[in-house]
């Protein structure tokens, strides 16, 4: 061992304002991206394409932690997921070991959906980031990975293959 000792680690403390603002402009800049690249697939509303993204980053899975990841009552995720039913875009399987369970599956239409999505939002975002400075996008990757990491949100390359 070289007697090099792991740096200390921090303990939490509250976000400042000065953090908070630039976290909600940086937000803005991110939501008017999410929103373009929505505008090109109308066929759905923003709470059905997160119900989709679910679906690809975490596969298969039952709709009353679906309906919790998304913060909705039941009633409100059973017409979100009818209407996903209705359109091809994901299917309902009663569960294996419970047949009374039901687990909801994103379907090849509602993949693709989300890889058109998420190909358009990487392209505007490449040119967004390309107007940085090598260092900064550093620091802005560790900072963002952090961030979805408290988030609770999976990296892309964490998602299941398909």
């Amino acid at each position: 061992m070289c007697g090099v000792s792991p740096a200390p680690v921090r303990p939490a403390t509250a976000a400042t304002t000065a953090e908070i603002d630039a976290t909600l402009a940086a937000s803005r800049a991110l939501v008017a991206v999410a929103a373009r690249s929505m505008a090109a697939v109308g066929e759905v509303t923003l709470p059905q394409f997160r119900l989709l993204v679910l679906l690809a980053s975490r596969g298969p899975s039952s709709l009353g932690v679906l309906a919790d990841e998304l913060g909705v009552h039941a009633s409100t995720f059973t017409r979100l997921t009818d209407r996903l039913v209705r359109k091809g875009l994901v299917r309902r399987v009663a569960g294996t070991e419970d047949r009374r369970s039901v687990v909801l599956h994103l379907d090849t239409a509602g993949r693709r959906i989300v890889d058109h999505v998420t190909k358009a939002r990487r392209r505007e975002l490449g040119s967004i980031l390309s107007a940085m400075d090598a260092q900064q996008r550093e620091l802005l990757r560790q900072s963002l990975e952090g961030f979805a990491q408290a988030a609770g949100e999976p990296m892309d390359s964490a998602w299941p293959v398909w």
